[in-house]
């Protein structure tokens, strides 16, 4: 049962998306009101990563960063903007490196490029300690087939946005790895695969996120500020859904995705 004293990590939010240019302390406060008291905010690129680490520290000792390319930027890796993302990942706002990973599904930028892009950010990662933010979309087995040949060396990881099957999870679980879930599976239409693999992933491997501004919550009643926009305020709601598919009371589905979050990315309860 969610409480007054229920407390929650956003794991993932946009917080840098045009969508949120106009009331960014106003998202902040509602989340604070609805027990998210801390946000992670995703970077994708490095002007979305130099915005991430802005705001968290704008809005410091609730909101944090990450720093990466995702697949869709693969094509603008260079070693200039490397060494740029290892000086941020030197800040101690950054937790973790990414969103980076592969998307085969829209290949914006080329397979080749993706993976070039990814295995150096796995090596920054390896090089800095720092957990990995990870993207992955119709691309596991190669997804799962390059972390392989690095999972020793690397710290924490996390598959962010899961969305897959009851193998991708049992994949990610021998890999010692965290799952990221969204408001996807409160989608009747699009999340029956993820409402069964869910009970597959074990208590001390869940996290919870909103991948805000998307995935709005399909069955959310409450009617969002800005039309179709996701909000981290509406993470407890996930937080039900999630309990109520992995067979768990949402106080120890709670419980757990707080304590794992918070061992991630190494803050304090």
């Amino acid at each position: 049962m969610i409480t007054d004293m229920s407390k929650f990590i956003d794991i993932g939010v946009n917080l840098t998306g045009s969508s949120f240019n106009s009331d960014v302390p106003q998202v902040i406060e509602r989340a604070s009101l609805a027990g998210v008291e801390r946000l992670i905010i995703t970077g994708t690129d490095i002007v979305h990563s130099e915005r991430a680490i802005a705001l968290s520290r704008q809005f410091d000792g609730c909101c944090y960063a990450t720093a990466g390319l995702h697949p869709h930027h693969a094509s603008d890796y260079s070693h200039d903007l490397a060494s740029e993302l290892k000086e941020m990942l030197a800040d101690e706002k950054v937790l973790a490196v990414g969103e980076c990973g592969l998307d085969f599904n829209r290949n914006f930028s080329t397979r080749k490029e993706q993976i070039r892009a990814f295995e150096a950010q796995l090596e920054l990662a390896i090089e800095s300690q720092k957990p990995v933010f990870l993207h992955q979309r119709d691309a596991h087995d190669d997804f799962i087939s390059i972390l392989k040949t690095c999972r020793d060396e690397l710290g924490q990881a996390v598959a962010h946005c899961f969305t897959g099957s009851i193998d991708e999870v049992n994949d990610y679980v021998i890999l010692d790895m965290y799952i990221g879930v969204t408001g996807w599976i409160c989608d009747e239409r699009r999340g029956g695969s993820l409402q069964q693999a869910v009970r597959h992933v074990p208590l001390d491997r869940i996290m919870l996120e909103t991948d805000a501004p998307y995935l709005l919550p399909r069955d959310l009643e409450q009617k969002p500020v800005a039309k179709n926009r996701n909000e981290p305020c509406f993470l407890p709601h996930i937080a039900s859904a999630a309990a109520r598919h992995m067979d768990v009371s949402e106080a120890e589905l709670i419980s757990a995705a707080y304590d794992n979050s918070c061992r991630f990315f190494d803050l304090k309860p």
